[in-house]
This record gives C-alpha cells, sequence and structure tokens, in this order.
C-alpha cells in the first residue's frame, strides 16, 4: 500500500503553519492529507495552532486559551513568516473542515491537551467531524493517553493514533492496550522493529516530521503508513515520480528554516 503523504501543518515550508495559504498549498502540491493541531479559545471554540501561546506564529501574546474567537482572530498569524502573508488570521477547525470536505482530503487532527487539559476538547472536535460527516477520512492523534481513552469513549469506532516522540518498551503493546489504531513516532526512534512489532499488532505506523529526501525514502521503503511532512512537494514526487534522492535534492535543496 502507498505511503500517505500529510502536509505537516501545511506546507510549512513554503506558508506560515496552520494557515489556510499553508492548507491550500499543500492541496496544490497534491499532498494526501492536511496534519494540524487543535486547542480551544476561551470562548470553546477550536482553533488551529501548534502553541499554548500565541507569541511564536502571531504578533500577539499569552495563551489561546484566554482569547475569545472575536480577539484571536484579530491577530496577525502570517507576518512572523513573511510580509507576503501578512494580515493571515488563525483557522478554526471548522473553516477547515469546510474547505477540505469537497476536496477529498485526509486529515489528521492533532489534540493539543498534553499540556493545558482543555475542558470538552475531544467531544467539540468528534461533533465537527460529525457534523461534517468527515469522521472515516480523519486521524486523531494525541501526546495524551488519557485522551485517546476519552475519545474511544465517545466513538469506539474512531481512528485515534498515539504520539510519542521517546522510545518506549513494548510501545505497540501499550498502544494496543490503549485502544489505538496507530503509532505516531519520531523520526530518530524509526527502526525496522517497530514496523515489524506494528505490522504484528494490526496498527498503522505514521512518522513525523520527515523532511529530507533521504529520510522520506526510507519511509516508503520500510512500508510506513505515512509520513508528515513540511515539504509535500518533495515528498510527492520521490513517491510519485520514482526520482533519485540525489536528483531531488539537487532541485529542491534542503534548507533549515
Amino acid at each position: 500500500m502507498k505511503t500517505k503523504i500529510y502536509a505537516h501543518r501545511g506546507a510549512s515550508r513554503y506558508a506560515p503553519e496552520n494557515t489556510m495559504p499553508a492548507f491550500q498549498l499543500a492541496y496544490e502540491m497534491k499532498a494526501d492529507g492536511i496534519e494540524t493541531d487543535v486547542q480551544l479559545t476561551k470562548d470553546g471554540v477550536p482553533v488551529l495552532i501548534h502553541d499554548e501561546n500565541v507569541r511564536r506564529t502571531t504578533n500577539g501574546t499569552g495563551f489561546v486559551e484566554d482569547y475569545t474567537l472575536e480577539e484571536i482572530k484579530q491577530l496577525d498569524a502570517g507576518s512572523w513568516f513573511s510580509s507576503k502573508y501578512a494580515g493571515t488570521s488563525i483557522v478554526t477547525l471548522e473553516e477547515l473542515l469546510q474547505w477540505a470536505k469537497p476536496k477529498q482530503l485526509l486529515l489528521n487532527i492533532e489534540l493539543k491537551n498534553n499540556v493545558i487539559e482543555y475542558k470538552k476538547l475531544e467531544q467539540k472536535v468528534y461533533q465537527l467531524l460529525f457534523t461534517y460527516d468527515l469522521l472515516d477520512r480523519t486521524v486523531i492523534s494525541s501526546f495524551n493517553p488519557k485522551s485517546i481513552e476519552k475519545f474511544k469513549k465517545i466513538d469506539r469506532n474512531v481512528n485515534i493514533a498515539f504520539l510519542t516522540s521517546t522510545k518506549i518498551r513494548r510501545l505497540a503493546n501499550f498502544t494496543k492496550l490503549l485502544g489505538a489504531s496507530g503509532i505516531h513516532i519520531k523520526y530518530r526512534i524509526l527502526s525496522t522493529h517497530l514496523v515489524g512489532e506494528c505490522q504484528k499488532h494490526g496498527l498503522d505506523l505514521r512518522v513525523y516530521t520527515v523532511n529530507r529526501p533521504a529520510q522520506i525514502v526510507r519511509c516508503y521503503k520500510l512500508g510506513c503508513t505515512a509520513i508528515f511532512t513540511d515539504v509535500p512537494d518533495i515528498a510527492v514526487k520521490l513517491l510519485l515520480h520514482n526520482q533519485s534522492v540525489e536528483k531531488v535534492t539537487r532541485k529542491f535543496p534542503f534548507r533549515r528554516r
């Protein structure tokens, strides 16, 4: 089965992360899906932003949970990246779902509740996905085992994955016991042994954040279920056109931002 390509926070190498320009660009680059992060505003609206504090990716300061939707929408979420994106606003989860619905894109929604436990985050995200009939195209992920258990109580058939950036003994077994259907791992802990364990237990294995051509190709060769990448254009070219790593690297040189 073909390894799926999720644009990590959209095409975030080329546009400000978790914004509509980044999502649109990922779609134009023919990514299979969009990966994004969801948190709650003060008035309980799910919005797409990675950090609990708005200061890194907007012109504001303070925590997401201290802003109402109206207030957070007034922040500039694009100028930090480039003046080209000045005035870009934070996106609500509902806005993303409305945009994605007719496009047949897959979605990965990470619940950002491992630092702040947002009240009813799981229920709010589930209800929106149910309303827009997108549950079958969506993977939910979280670093927080309690959140995974909460989501499974809402709907035991939901596709949910346990996120980890560290090695955990008998990770596949641990994930199975949580009731999750997949594991999302940091690239550095990817191994042939873990791939085999996931296959044995019937778990999806998705890897983040994979940007270097050699790493992307390794994930393809190992048969990973999916990768999360800031450069979906490079990942698509490597997968669909079977170009050599060296050829793609010359055309799209890797640069740290």
